[in-house]
C-alpha cells in the first residue's frame, strides 16, 4: 500500500515510517516543513497528488501547558485538522489512521479504561484530542482511531525538549545523587516502536473503529523510574515525591491506564508488557539509529 505519514520526523512518526517500510509498504513522509496541518488548502495541495491508500496522522499539539495557554491553536491542530483529513480521506477513498490519547479520560476510576468507557477530559489538550476523534469518526467510515499512553522512543520529541521520561531519568541520575518521582499517577508506558508496529498491522485490515493501544500492564511513574534504574544498572537513590512537591499547572488524570479490548477481541494485539518494552528500548537505544529506504523519508519532493 502507499502510505502517507504526517509528522514523519517525530518520535512516533519516525517509528511509523520504519514499521510500514519494514512490512513492504511504499511510505511517503511529510513533516512540518512540507505541510501546514491547520491549513486545509495545504493538506489538499500536498496529499492529493500522492494518491495514498492510507493517511497516518501522528502530528499533534501535545504540550499540555501550551494547549491550556492557547486553546484556539490546540483545537485547530488537534481537532479541526482532523476534520480536514477525514474529508480528504473520504475523497481519496483512503483509510485514515489517527493517534489519540489517554487524556480523554479523567482518571477517576481505578480499573483500566476500555473503548466503551465514557470520556471526560480534564484539560484543553484532552478536550481537543477528543474533538479530533469525533471529527475523524464522523467524517469517514474508513478510520482507525488509536488511543495510547506515555509514549517513549529512540527519536526525539520536540514538544518535550528531545527527552522522553526514560532519558530524563537517566540524565537526572547522572547529575545528582537522589531522584524524586511521583507515585500517585498510573500509566502504561508504551514504546513508540511497538505502537508503530500495531499501527501497521491494523492498517492492513479493514477492521475500522476505535482502539486502545498501549503496552500491557501498568505502573506508577515512580515504579517506571525504579524499573529504568534496575534494568540499566543505574545507581541512584530513588525517592517518592510528596503530593505537592511537583504541583501540576494543568489538571491531569491520576489514572489513565487503557485496556486494549478491541485489539484483543480481534486477535490483533501486538504489545508486550511494559517491562519487556522498556528492556527492548534500553537495548535498542545503544545501537545505531534505524535506517529506512530513502523514499520513506521526506518523499514529497520525489512525488511532486
Amino acid at each position: 500500500m502507499r502510505i502517507v505519514v504526517i509528522g514523519s520526523n517525530g518520535q512516533l512518526g519516525t517509528e511509523a515510517v520504519i514499521a510500514f517500510a519494514n512490512r513492504g509498504h511504499d511510505v511517503l513522509g511529510l513533516t512540518h516543513r512540507d505541510i501546514e496541518l491547520c491549513d486545509e488548502s495545504s493538506l489538499r495541495e500536498r496529499i492529493l497528488p500522492l494518491r495514498p491508500e492510507v493517511i497516518v496522522n501522528t502530528a499533534a499539539m501535545h504540550h499540555v501547558e501550551n494547549c491550556e495557554r492557547d486553546p484556539h491553536l490546540a483545537f485547530a491542530v488537534n481537532a479541526l485538522a482532523c476534520r480536514h483529513l477525514a474529508a480528504l480521506s473520504r475523497e481519496l477513498n483512503a483509510k485514515l489512521m489517527h493517534v489519540s490519547t489517554d487524556y480523554v479520560f479523567d482518571g477517576a476510576q481505578r480499573n483500566p479504561y476500555t473503548e466503551n468507557d465514557t470520556p471526560l477530559p480534564l484539560n484543553v489538550y484532552g478536550s481537543s484530542k477528543l474533538a479530533g476523534e469525533h471529527f475523524v469518526r464522523a467524517g469517514t467510515e474508513r478510520h482507525f482511531v488509536l488511543r495510547t499512553s506515555a509514549i517513549y522512543g529512540c527519536h526525539p520529541c520536540r514538544a518535550k525538549g528531545g527527552l522522553n521520561f526514560v532519558e530524563l531519568m537517566l540524565k537526572l541520575a547522572r547529575e545528582r545523587a537522589e531522584v524524586r518521582v511521583v507515585a500517585a499517577e498510573y500509566i502504561s508506558p508504551t514504546p513508540a516502536s511497538e505502537l508503530a508496529l500495531q499501527m501497521a498491522v491494523l492498517a492492513e485490515t479493514e477492521h475500522y473503529g476505535l482502539y486502545h493501544a498501549t503496552a500491557e500492564g501498568h505502573c506508577s511513574w515512580h515504579q517506571f523510574a525504579a524499573e529504568i534504574f534496575a534494568l540499566s544498572s543505574t545507581k541512584v537513590a530513588l525517592r517518592t515525591a510528596g503530593p505537592h512537591e511537583f504541583p501540576a499547572k494543568v489538571p491531569r488524570p491520576p489514572y489513565s491506564v487503557l485496556e486494549n479490548a478491541n485489539l484483543k477481541r480481534l486477535g490483533l494485539n501486538v504489545f508486550t508488557s511494559w517491562q519487556t518494552g522498556l528492556r527492548n528500548y534500553l537495548v535498542r537505544r545503544s545501537r545505531p539509529v534505524d535506517s529506512v529506504r530513502l523514499p520513506a523519508i521526506n518523499a514529497y519532493s520525489h512525488a511532486s
